[in-house]
């Protein structure tokens, strides 16, 4: 199980969080809105945690939400957190530095950007210019040519004391377009010159209009030009830095056990109220939660495993709990459109029909209240650029199954399956192998089917296999995985634009893997991609969501929730950042004396 960053969108292989995910892992990398109104937030545990937003604080090195608060403790001392799963290296532009919980734990700890995620008064999540900018930063036109320009906080250094300049953004896009090995080079490769020669104001200018603009630096962060230009970055970084922009320094990383991250006493920002990090490595999420209910560890961030779901219901955990729906995460049934029977958009239809969603997710995630499925093919978290609601007819409705195979030319047979021309409506669905919460979904969602007249087989793959090989190929009739979004713009574009089903014209490398194809779709992907008046961009994205969902491009599940633990011996306001993650402002918390 691993979890991973990619592009606009990862696959999940476990469920988390836009590309393809490792064996029960899931990605980092799209985020952006508020709870859709058929998964709202839930809380467990000891006591209630809202979901409710407070405006960002400086002192944050990420965004800000405001929900369950404890009383206060004492400045200093150790926060232990539990890690379900250790990253490959720390380059994080690198193709081994996209793990989620890397960045949840170090990067996000040690690096700064432009813009901070936030979560607003009513909900919905957003950008906020951070405390690495004096200004808002400004969009304008020169030339015919997007500009934006940065003006940098005086006071910002890095931990050895130099100031963060207009230079060492200058070196961060450079080594993300010119680089070899780099994760994902959305945005930046947009990106013609960078204008550094004031060292406090960077002015990128823009080959072409782009309206992610703001995701520029925030995924990777900004690296130190005057430590690594010059060098092999990957090598000077992937097993560790001295260098920090956040309010902690890494100080070790012993590899299969844990790391430990101290108080960077040159942070410009509000100073951390607690001395030291320490982070210990767990193999799954059971281990996690016996160490966090012993209280071995101070707080965790899991998976939502079903044994994550049964400690929870099962009671008696420490502190306080956070389950959050409005995640960037989709689970979802991925439906190769260009293979039999499902080339056939009436079988899709009819197929939609045949499933009761709501079912499935209360019966996942029902403990947790989250008992509705989600609708759109973009994240909850999404839902400014989306139709919560596109999917939302979709329910159970074996009178409508039989009318549109009917009308399709289909028959039952005595078995009760429907067939067209000597050939039956049996398919094989594939998903990760050792997934306990995909296999429940598998048998509730074979048992449905059946009924309906479709026969599903199940073939449960290696992850490595399922998304290194079998779905980039099209090896695949549907499959069961999640995608994340981790910026807050839209990017379905990505893996539904027809000129990213994987082909020669594109190395074989497209993302488009469920080969969807529909007219009338890619013109309102790509005005969703550079379109930078943000009502005209969400109209565009509202009606191919409406398109994709008449079309059954495919049919989302679930929401896959944010869960964040938090112990009796810290306190603070405890949150999930849908992209910074659950200790996204551990800065502020104390320790309990």
């Amino acid at each position: 199980m691993r979890i991973t960053r990619r592009s606009k969108f990862a696959a999940l292989a476990l469920g988390l969080t836009l590309l393809a995910a490792a064996c029960g892992s899931d990605a980092k990398k799209v985020s952006e809105a508020s709870t859709p109104a058929s998964a709202g937030p839930a809380t467990t545990a000891a006591s209630t945690a809202s979901s409710a937003a407070a405006p960002a604080s400086s002192a944050a090195p990420g965004a800000t939400e405001a929900p369950a608060t404890t009383a206060g403790g004492a400045s200093g001392g150790t926060v232990t957190i539990g890690v379900e799963q250790e990253w490959d290296c720390m380059d994080w532009m690198g193709t081994c530095g996209g793990s989620t919980y890397g960045a949840w734990s170090v990067e996000y700890f040690t690096t700064t950007r432009p813009y901070d995620v936030v979560k607003g008064s009513d909900g919905v999540w957003g950008y906020k210019a951070s405390n690495l900018v004096s200004a808002e930063p400004t969009v304008s036109t020169t030339g015919g040519k997007q500009v934006v320009t940065y003006k940098l906080n005086p006071k910002a250094v890095w931990s050895d004391g130099q100031p963060i300049t207009s230079t060492d953004l200058k070196y961060t896009w450079n080594e993300v377009v010119t680089g070899k090995d780099i994760y994902d080079t959305s945005v930046y490769r947009d990106v013609s010159a960078i204008d550094d020669s004031d060292p406090l104001t960077a002015v990128v200018t823009y080959s072409k209009a782009n309206a992610s603009w703001q995701d520029l630096f925030v995924s990777y962060g900004i690296y130190p030009s005057h430590l690594l230009k010059g060098k092999d970055r990957n090598a000077e970084t992937k097993d560790g830095y001295t260098w920090s922009a956040g309010p902690y320094v890494l100080q070790k990383w012993d590899k299969g056990v844990g790391a430990t991250l101290v108080k960077n006493d040159k942070y410009w920002g509000t100073q951390s109220k607690i001395d030291k990090i320490e982070e210990k490595f767990f193999a799954d999420t059971a281990a996690e939660f016996q160490a966090f209910k012993a209280g071995e560890v101070d707080t965790i961030g899991p998976q939502p495993q079903l044994d994550a779901i049964d400690a929870i219901n099962a009671g008696g955990l420490p502190g306080k709990s956070v389950v959050d729906a409005a995640t960037g995460n989709v689970e979802a049934l991925w439906i190769n459109n260009s293979v039999k029977p499902f080339d056939d958009v009436a079988v899709r239809q009819a197929f939609a029909y045949a499933i009761d969603r709501d079912a499935i997710v209360n019966k996942l995630f029902g403990g947790l209240g989250v008992k509705k499925a989600v609708n759109s093919l973009n994240p909850p978290m999404l839902a400014a650029f989306s139709n919560p609601d596109a999917f939302s007819n979709y329910k159970l409705d074996l009178a409508k199954v039989s009318s549109i195979l009917t009308g399709a030319g289909y028959a039952k047979g005595s078995d009760g399956i429907w067939a067209k021309g000597g050939q039956k409506l049996s398919f094989v669905l594939k998903s990760t192998a050792g997934n306990k919460r995909r296999e429940l979904t598998e048998s509730v969602l074979q048992t449905q089917l059946k009924a309906a007249g479709f026969d599903m087989t199940i073939s449960n793959q290696k992850a490595g296999d399922l998304f290194g090989t079998q779905l980039p190929a099209g090896d695949f009739t549907v499959a069961l995985y999640a995608q994340t979004a981790t910026t807050l713009n839209p990017g379905l574009s990505t893996i539904f634009l027809s000129t990213n089903i994987p082909s020669a014209a594109n190395s074989n490398s497209g993302q488009n893997w469920t080969r969807t194809n529909i007219p009338g779709l890619d013109p309102l992907l790509s005005t969703v991609d550079v379109e930078t008046d943000t009502t005209k961009r969400a109209a565009a994205a509202k009606a191919a969501d409406d398109l994709m969902a008449k079309e059954v491009a495919s049919l989302p599940l679930d929401p896959l929730p944010n869960l964040g633990f938090y112990g009796e011996k810290v306190s603070g306001d405890f949150s999930v950042n849908v992209v910074l993650g659950p200790w996204w402002n551990i800065n502020t918390w104390t320790v309990k004396s």
